[in-house]
C-alpha cells in the first residue's frame, strides 16, 4: 500500500493576520517571510488538507515564457486535481511535501528545492531557466481555490523546446497573450485571475 502524501499547509489565521486579499497580491516581502517561516508551516496528510478550509496548501505556481510568449496546456485525466481535469492553464507546479525538506522543518531552501522538483518533474525543460517571485494568489471563490494558496513564478527560458514529462500535460504550446484572452473560458480560474494581471506579472522591474 502506497504512503499517503502529507503537504505543506498553513493556517489560514497566518494569511488572515498579514492582511487577507482576494485575486493577485504582489507585496511579496510583506507575505513569503512568514509563509515560509517554519514556525508557521506545517504538512498534513493530502486527504485531510484537500477538505480543510482552515488549512492553505502552498502551491508553486510556475508560467513559463519565451519572448512574448506563454507556455499553455490542458490538464489530463491523470494529473493529481481531478477539480481542474480538461481545464487549459497557464501555470506549472504542484503540492509541496515532505520529500522536499531535508531537516525537521521546511524553510527557503526548501522551497526552492521544491520549485525546481516540481519543474523537473513535469517539464523537459533547459537547464539555464532563470526565475523570480512575481505574486501571492488567493481565490476564494472556487471549492479548489479555498483550500490552496498560490505562489506564482515567472520563469524565462531561453528556448521554446520544451516538452512534458507526465500524462496530465497535454496540448503543450507557447501562445500570445492575445491568443490566451480568446481562449479565456476554457482555462482554469488561476489562468484567469493571472491573465487578468499579466502585464504586471511579466514586468521584471
Amino acid at each position: 500500500m502506497t504512503a499517503e502524501e502529507n503537504i505543506l499547509v498553513v493556517p489560514r489565521r497566518i494569511l488572515d493576520e498579514i492582511g487577507h486579499f482576494d485575486g493577485l497580491c504582489f507585496d511579496i516581502a510583506r507575505y513569503m517571510p512568514a509563509l515560509l517561516d517554519p514556525r508557521n508551516n506545517l504538512f498534513l496528510p493530502r486527504s485531510q488538507a484537500e477538505d480543510d478550509p482552515s488549512h492553505k496548501q502552498l502551491i508553486p505556481y510556475l508560467i513559463i515564457r519565451h519572448g512574448d510568449r506563454i507556455l499553455r496546456y490542458t490538464r489530463g485525466k491523470s494529473g493529481g486535481e481531478a477539480r481542474l481535469h480538461a481545464k487549459m492553464s497557464i501555470g506549472i507546479g504542484g503540492h509541496i511535501n515532505d520529500g522536499d525538506t531535508r531537516a525537521a522543518h521546511f524553510d527557503k531552501a526548501a522551497y526552492t528545492r521544491a520549485i525546481e522538483r516540481e519543474l523537473h518533474e513535469e517539464l523537459s525543460i533547459p537547464a539555464n531557466f532563470r526565475q523570480r517571485t512575481a505574486a501571492l494568489l488567493n481565490d476564494e471563490e472556487t471549492p479548489v481555490g479555498r483550500v490552496h494558496l498560490g505562489i506564482v513564478h515567472v520563469i524565462d527560458v531561453d528556448t521554446p523546446d520544451i516538452a512534458p514529462r507526465e500524462d496530465a500535460i497535454r496540448d503543450l504550446v507557447f501562445v500570445t497573450a492575445d491568443e490566451l484572452k480568446q481562449e479565456s473560458e476554457r482555462l482554469e480560474n488561476w489562468s484567469r485571475i493571472c491573465l487578468d494581471g499579466l502585464d504586471r506579472l511579466l514586468d521584471s522591474r
